[in-house]
């Protein structure tokens, strides 16, 4: 009885002080952004409802492009709109160059050392460093070139084999997605996970890592109450601390064995982890274990999931808009023939299907809240003053379908890039010294994908009705049903490939 009068004594006194501090903030802070009445200890948290870009996107409509939120004790300013955007990562790049400090950084990215969750500053600058040179230069990039080759060309053969005669219903999703995790993890470590000719350890593997990335992903960005409400966390709320915990634990034991493994090879290769330890041998002070672990994380993250949801929704608008995926053929048609597989060399022709892949990423981008930035000092955002340590989010979502900035704002226009200057509007990637340093391997990877799945096959969806593309809640923008289509050869398939697919009996398989 005593344990529990001291635990509610505590609760009344914690809760007291933080009530006061909340009130103490927003008589201290002048001149900040309109935002809807917020209550004590919780702030606006009662305001988000999910999916949060949808419900930003509506309260800028009541209170402006710049809106304040408290969420619990902390200060949160959203952005929606593309002016304010800009002025915030050209004007105030410096100093919204910052993360916030969420859990998922303290025990997943190696107590925020990572080159997404570190703060600004020498080795922030040093991790850029790194990954424009040894990671994602454009040398490095042409060198895994033969990877992206052989792992579309595998999907193509495996859609192929049972849609030699006739239209076969396929699902897409997963294929997306084991694809660019063996395109990427081809290029960090040298390993297929996904496949026919794969060990069945390495698919377990690789399917426990998919499971620790999906958890990964909901408890990172601005997704957690315990991030913003001390006492929640203080009292492991819902045993979040401990799961994110876990998560860490799992996630570095597996890119620890990725390491090993690649020490305990007689021979280096031609592999990013390779490299890096080369790297290492002779720089050790930069190139730490946990350094390469994080730059393998952060491909792994930002190269898998994003580049398969972008494909899945690219191909569900060519499958509603049938006379855009003819525009796509008849490009294809028309620079590269039905004699021969498109080839990377090819893309900087096909100016059509890369503005099919620029306006999926503006209605569709993967990440509708770009990662949480943090001011370092106190700035001006739309006339107003932000303090420090203000988490600043951006609707990517909202700014992308915003009227203001593009005409017919909600239709599917890929003509819309031909414009001069409609390109520069596109904030898929970031923009400013945080923006995402795989832009160039992501483009490259997609168009390819998208160009041979649109040369080799014809496409029709599996019915009247057009593709549902409702959107599922999450840090990612994943679509609500998986992606279904029915796809059949077309003659280049036959010419190419004729020695290496095995043809099955058509029917009305399901693949």
């Amino acid at each position: 009885m005593e344990i529990f009068s001291l635990l509610c004594y505590s609760l009344f006194y914690l809760s007291i002080f933080f009530i006061i501090r909340l009130l103490f903030q927003s008589r201290r802070f002048k001149n900040l952004p309109p935002g809807p009445p917020s209550l004590p200890i919780i702030g606006n948290l009662h305001h988000l409802k999910r999916p949060l870009h949808r419900t930003f996107k509506e309260l800028t409509k009541k209170y402006g492009d710049v809106i304040s939120l408290w969420f619990g004790s902390r200060l949160v300013v959203v952005v929606s709109s593309l002016s304010e955007f800009q002025q915030c990562f050209t004007k105030n790049d410096v100093v919204l160059a910052n993360r916030p400090k969420f859990i998922s950084g303290k025990y997943i990215f190696y107590n925020y050392t990572t080159l997404g969750s570190a703060s600004y500053g020498e080795h922030w600058r040093n991790l850029r460093r790194i990954t424009s040179l040894d990671v994602l230069s454009n040398h490095r990039i042409n060198n895994f070139s033969g990877i992206r080759k052989d792992e579309t060309q595998r999907l193509i053969k495996k859609l192929a084999e049972d849609s030699s005669s006739n239209f076969a219903e396929v699902e897409l999703s997963f294929r997306f997605y084991d694809m660019t995790f063996n395109n990427i993890m081809r290029m960090i470590s040298g390993k297929r996970y996904y496949g026919e000719d794969c060990d069945m350890s390495d698919l377990q593997e690789a399917s426990q890592f998919r499971d620790m990335v999906t958890e990964l992903l909901q408890l990172s960005g601005a997704n957690n109450k315990t991030d913003f409400l001390p006492l929640l966390r203080f009292l492991d709320f819902e045993n979040l601390e401990k799961k994110v915990k876990n998560i860490g634990e799992k996630t570095d034991a597996f890119l620890s064995g990725l390491l090993q493994e690649q020490r305990n090879k007689k021979e280096r290769t031609n592999t990013m982890i390779d490299h890096l330890l080369s790297m290492q041998e002779s720089q050790p002070e930069y190139y730490t274990d946990q350094i390469i672990k994080g730059l393998v994380l952060a491909m792994l993250l930002a190269g898998t999931d994003t580049t398969a949801l972008t494909l899945e929704w690219s191909m569900s608008n060519l499958l509603n808009h049938p006379e855009v995926l003819k525009k796509v053929r008849d490009e294809l048609d028309t620079h590269v023939g039905q004699d021969r597989l498109v080839d990377e060399s090819d893309l900087p022709n096909l100016t059509y299907i890369k503005n099919v892949i620029y306006e999926t990423l503006r209605l569709y981008g993967p990440a509708p809240l770009l990662i949480p930035h943090s001011t370092s000092d106190d700035c001006i955002i739309g006339g107003y003053k932000i303090p420090r340590d203000t988490i600043v989010l951006i609707n990517a979502w909202g700014i992308q379908r915003d009227p203001e900035s593009w005409s017919e704002a909600t239709t599917f226009k890929p003509e819309r890039f031909n414009k001069k200057g409609e390109l520069e509007k596109l904030i898929a990637f970031g923009m400013g010294r945080r923006a995402c340093p795989g832009e160039a391997l992501a483009l490259r990877a997609i168009s390819m994908t998208l160009a041979l799945l649109v040369q080799c096959f014809d496409w029709k969806r599996t019915s009247d009705d057009k593709i549902d593309m409702a959107e599922r809640d999450g840090f990612a923008l994943k679509k609500l049903v998986p992606l279904r289509a029915t796809c059949k050869t077309r003659l280049i398939v036959n010419k190419v490939f004729k020695e290496s697919i095995s043809v099955e009996p058509s029917s009305s398989r399901v693949l």
